[in-house]
């Protein structure tokens, strides 16, 4: 398929100067819309989803890889354009771009089916411009195939916030029937729950939001609790969702023997000095989750379709991603919040 050029302007946000949220570091941008290289599908966004990856990003607590990107990476658009050598896409075409962009398909950890540990990985909004804006580059070998009949918004929080959580499910080693704790509640974490539900697991929530422990009692939790309380009972497996350290030993000594505690953040605060005895003996495990593969994006999405699972989201405007962000530090969101230009 012959390249197709680009033409007009990309109207959205990049991080300018990181700093506290409530100091602006996103600034409104105007720019060239670029022309798909090879390989490159060119999306008119529909809507992209606000993830705390973003906060991190914005506030400095991810050094930045390249000066003014625009981030975002859950993003539904529309094919506008595709690059040399692209199969399997076309203009029209519906397709989500998500947070790992490129790897390089050779080393060790790519052959062997762990390409989320790929040292030359790339990412969406972080080593390339994102999806808060009108339009976004995204390789087509990393994007994703999304329904037609869905609703934009409800589709964006899937493609980092849903997948993130599948494999914190996954790496939680939940047991068949388990008991399941979730250390904080929003966009990844209710999605997850759902999962967790669906295949039979008791659901215990631990946060400090009561917005988020309504959500969490709608959907069917067993029992919600402030995120420093103790669970009705020993745990299988844990998931920590908020980006504080001090959670840490509180989850695993919320473990029984042999339970697994998962870390679901790409950024954590320090965490606390632990006590082998009170929080680590016993054959407690504890994980750290990177990224995600394609293989459990393309599980999550087929898991999410067959259980008909349900994505709370809260709308903003292209123009207010500022606002969206700040909501997110201040824990006023419910489930997820996705931007929608125009």
């Amino acid at each position: 398929m012959e390249r197709e050029q680009a033409t007009g302007t990309l109207t959205g946000w990049a991080v300018g100067t990181p700093g506290p949220i409530v100091e602006g570091p996103l600034v409104r941008v105007q720019r060239e819309v670029p022309s798909p290289g090879p390989g490159d599908l060119l999306l008119s966004v529909e809507a992209c989803g606000v993830c705390r990856t973003d906060l991190h990003l914005a506030e400095g607590d991810l050094r930045p890889h390249r000066p003014s990107t625009v981030p975002g990476h859950e993003i539904v658009g529309r094919v506008a354009a595709v690059g040399e050598s692209v199969t399997g896409f076309q203009v029209g075409d519906r397709a989500g771009g998500a947070w790992l962009r490129s790897t390089c398909g050779h080393c060790r950890n790519c052959r062997t089916g762990r390409e989320n540990l790929c040292p030359a990985s790339r990412y969406t909004g972080w080593d390339a411009d994102g999806g808060f804006a009108d339009t976004a580059l995204v390789p087509a070998d990393y994007a994703y195939r999304l329904p037609e009949d869905q609703d934009a918004a409800v589709l964006a929080p899937l493609l980092c916030a849903g997948i993130i959580g599948y494999r914190a499910l996954r790496r939680s080693a939940l047991p068949p029937g388990g008991r399941l704790g979730i250390y904080g509640f929003g966009a990844s974490a209710h999605l997850a729950a759902q999962i967790a539900l669906a295949e039979g697991a008791t659901v215990h929530v631990l946060t400090r939001s009561a917005r988020a422990r309504e959500l969490a009692t709608d959907l069917g939790a067993s029992s919600v609790a402030g995120a420093y309380d103790r669970p009705p009972e020993p745990l299988d497996s844990a998931i920590l969702f908020a980006p504080v350290g001090d959670l840490v030993p509180v989850a695993l000594e919320a473990l029984d023997s042999s339970g697994t505690l998962a870390i679901a953040g790409i950024h954590l605060t320090d965490i606390p000095v632990l006590n082998y005895r009170r929080h680590l003996f016993e054959e407690r495990n504890l994980r750290s989750v990177t990224s995600n593969t394609r293989q459990d994006g393309r599980e999550f999405l087929d898991t999410a379709a067959r259980i008909g699972i349900r994505v709370t989201v809260s709308p903003y405007p292209l123009s207010r991603a500022d606002q969206a962000l700040r909501d997110l530090a201040a824990d006023r969101v419910s489930g997820a919040a996705v931007l929608v230009p125009g």
